[in-house]
């Protein structure tokens, strides 16, 4: 199988040289330093029980790589725009195209939503230039559960979690899905295939839409901020009103969260990888974490004034330093 990784950061990377080793014909999008590091010494992966090298061809440009049968977006969404620019000659009639990616998805509302079905969420594709690009029939959602990071071009070092929730955006049981769960299984993943992906990315985010941008503003671990019961308060209210916009879409979680924060805790002296990129000065991703979800309670009629203080402040944060 001919798979592309488009974004050869800490997740892409770990997918691509897992999928490598597996049998598939690897080729990578980078640019840059990761990119030189590609070409000249392969991709490296460091896990527990010891060190991957994978051969994987590497460009700046997908025109050199051609159609693929599988094409993993792993790449902050800010960066999305860009690939929406680039990323047609990788895709063919029947490429799948698996978004590896945080927070709320250009793609939610494609065969989902009630009402809301078909509605393009402006805070991650203002112009409507990403779903042109990649039409919803390609794509297949992915949630990730792991935690990875790069600490040299083309070197990935997995830390923990192995698990990948994969599934139709219509939450349709297709046979491509099914061969796609098998040839990720192949290669070492836990997989899980949702009936409805957008509940398990909403889900995700229900817990890293707040610690992120915390972090990336206090410079504070997860241990830091659970440990601070105001902090930890102003936390829980985002979180009941993105609960209470999740109810309205269709997705409602039982949990409260007080729940959610006990998950975090088990993390202990996490870094979030907003925090990193604040460090490493890159842009941070706080549309599809956070200006969603103000646009979503909008779009439900939830009023969302903590949501609203924690984009505000991020936002201000992430402007003055360059990263937003």
């Amino acid at each position: 199988m001919k798979v592309c990784i488009y974004g050869a950061g800490a997740i892409g990377g770990w997918l691509g040289a897992k999928l490598a080793q597996a049998g598939c014909d690897v080729s990578v999008v980078a640019r840059g330093a990761t990119l030189e590091a590609l070409q000249r010494d392969g991709l490296t992966l460091q896990e527990t029980g010891g060190t991957l090298s994978a051969t994987v061809r590497a460009s700046h440009a997908p025109s050199d790589l051609g159609v693929q049968d599988l094409v993993i977006v792993a790449v902050k969404a800010p960066s999305m725009g860009e690939v929406a620019k680039a990323i047609g000659p990788l895709i063919g009639a029947d490429t799948i195209v698996l978004t590896a990616m945080n927070g709320v998805p250009w793609w939610f509302f494609e065969g989902f939503g009630g009402s809301l079905q078909g509605t393009r969420l402006r805070a991650v594709d203002p112009e409507g230039r990403i779903a042109a690009a990649i039409p919803g029939k390609h794509i297949v959602g992915c949630v990730v559960h792991a935690s990875c990071a790069v600490p040299a071009p083309g070197i990935v070092k997995h830390h923990f979690g192995n698990k990948l929730i994969i599934g139709e955006p219509s939450g349709e049981a297709s046979a491509r899905v099914q061969r796609l769960a098998e040839l990720l299984q192949g290669a070492g993943f836990e997989i899980e295939v949702s009936q409805q992906i957008q509940k398990d990315a909403w889900y995700k985010l229900w817990g890293n839409m707040t610690v992120n941008p915390v972090s990336a503003m206090t410079g504070a671990t997860t241990d830091l901020i659970m440990n601070d019961e105001l902090v930890r308060g102003f936390i829980s209210n985002v979180m009941l009103e993105a609960r209470e916009i999740g109810a309205r879409i269709g997705i409602p979680i039982a949990q409260q969260p007080e729940d959610r924060h006990q998950v975090t805790r088990k993390l202990g002296a996490f870094k979030t990888s907003m925090l990193q990129d604040v460090e490493a000065g890159k842009p941070v991703e706080l549309d599809a974490l956070v200006t969603v979800v103000r646009e979503l309670g909008q779009l439900t009629q939830v009023p969302t004034p903590f949501t609203d203080a924690l984009l505000g402040l991020s936002r201000l944060h992430a402007r003055v330093r360059g990263l937003y």
